[in-house]
């Protein structure tokens, strides 16, 4: 049986095909979001990859934060469950999460099963998510994916003190033309997204063991920031950012099982 998860988020999005919820066929990223031919692009390249025509997928499950208005879905689950489902197939030894966003960031706490037991959410300031990191990057003229090995040059990180993401580019401009250096203003950057999400996520409690999902998770300078930030190793698997789509398609494997097991009595 094949099932497909799509995470279809602000910025990118993720499709991927499991078979018998458990074998992971094909995953596949694009970065373009909700309103985009995103969505599209990626389902495309999913089903190239696994070798299998749409008419074969069992169930769909959309996720994210444009799942409302993804067509070939039979159902949508919240990004939190997804993400708290997707990880624990990914690294099942992990109890909380750190999901950072291209418009907010999460802190889940898991059970031993993968449950969700508790949440923190910041949706309401671009502060600590994926669209203040890209807007930093644009100020210090790098691509969004140099940020890390760039702040790994700091030999003295920048304070970055405002939280408001129109303050704190006004406070970077201002660093660059005092004569800071980029890598000092990039790992002031990283630890401050780390401080503002560390703070949220021990809400929850200090973590025995964490993860990062999502596309934030690739950047090195966040990770190791966090790691500091909370004192505590932080996982990241190589598919961390198909992390919600993968708990799409498990959910969707769980649907299509209940609705065989229903018919058959």
């Amino acid at each position: 049986m094949y099932t497909l998860g799509i995470d279809i988020g602000s910025t990118s999005s993720k499709a991927v095909i499991l078979r018998d919820g458990r074998e992971l066929l094909a995953h596949q990223v694009v970065p373009l979001g909700t309103g985009t031919i995103g969505p599209e692009q990626a389902l495309d390249a999913a089903f190239r990859e696994a070798g299998i025509a749409r008419e074969e997928i069992a169930f769909t499950v959309a996720t994210g934060y444009g799942r409302m208005n993804c067509a070939p879905a039979d159902a949508q689950f919240s990004e939190l469950s997804c993400h708290a489902k997707g990880i624990h197939y990914l690294l099942p030894g992990v109890r909380t999460i750190i999901d950072i966003g291209g418009q907010d960031a999460k802190a889940l706490q898991l059970s031993d099963t993968g449950q969700l037991l508790a949440f923190q959410m910041n949706d309401k300031c671009a502060a600590g998510t994926g669209r203040f990191l890209e807007v930093m990057a644009k100020v210090l003229n790098v691509p969004i994916g140099e940020l890390g090995p760039l702040s790994a040059q700091a030999d003295r990180p920048a304070a970055i003190s405002n939280t408001c993401t129109v303050f704190a580019e006004s406070e970077v401009i201002s660093q660059l033309s005092a004569g800071v250096s980029a890598a000092n203003i990039a790992a002031g950057i990283h630890n401050s997204v780390a401080k503002r999400v560390a703070g949220m996520a021990l809400r929850l409690g200090h973590p025995t063991s964490l993860a990062m999902s999502g596309g934030v998770a690739l950047n090195t300078g966040v990770v190791s920031a966090m790691a500091r930030e909370i004192g505590c190793p932080v996982q990241v698997h190589p598919l961390c950012q198909s992390a919600g789509a993968i708990g799409a398609a498990l959910f969707a494997w769980e649907k299509q099982m209940k609705k065989e097991g229903s018919s058959n009595e």
